[in-house]
C-alpha cells in the first residue's frame, strides 16, 4: 500500500500495557485477517481497495476500526463489516473487535494499493 494509504493503527492511551513484539504481532494478523475478507463483487480484498481507514488497538486489546465502502449504496453493505469483524475476532490476543461503517471521508480509487490497481486494470 502506497505511504499515504498506510493502515492509521494506534493504541490506547498507555502504550506499555502491550510489549511492542505483541503489538507488531496483532498489527500484522489484523492486516492478514482484513485481507481475508473480499467484497463479493469485486476480486480484491477489502484492505488493498483502501476500506480500511483506522484501527485502534486498546490497552484491553479491543479493536475499534472504521472503515468504509466503495459506494453508500453497495450491495454487500449488510455484510462486510460482520465479515471483517469475525475475521479480526480470530486473531490471536483480541478481546472485542468493533467495526464502525464510515463515509467520511467518501471512498474513492485513489486510496486503492498499487496491488488493487493491477488487479482491477485501474490506471
Amino acid at each position: 500500500m502506497d505511504e499515504a494509504q498506510t493502515l492509521n493503527t494506534t493504541v490506547g492511551a498507555d502504550a506499555g500495557a502491550i510489549p511492542p513484539e505483541e503489538l507488531d504481532r496483532m498489527t500484522d494478523d489484523i492486516v492478514s485477517a482484513m485481507k481475508s475478507v473480499f467484497d463479493p463483487e469485486i476480486p480484491v480484498d477489502i484492505y488493498e481497495l483502501g476500506l480500511i481507514y483506522r484501527v485502534d488497538i486498546d490497552d484491553d486489546r479491543k479493536i475499534a476500526i472504521d472503515m468504509t465502502l466503495t459506494s453508500p449504496s453497495c450491495p454487500a453493505a449488510a455484510e462486510l463489516p460482520g465479515m471483517v469483524e469475525n475475521a479480526v475476532n480470530a486473531v490471536a490476543g483480541v478481546s472485542e473487535v468493533k467495526v464502525n461503517l464510515t463515509f467520511d471521508p467518501p471512498w474513492d480509487q485513489s486510496r486503492m494499493s498499487e496491488e488493487a490497481r493491477v488487479a482491477l486494470n485501474m490506471w
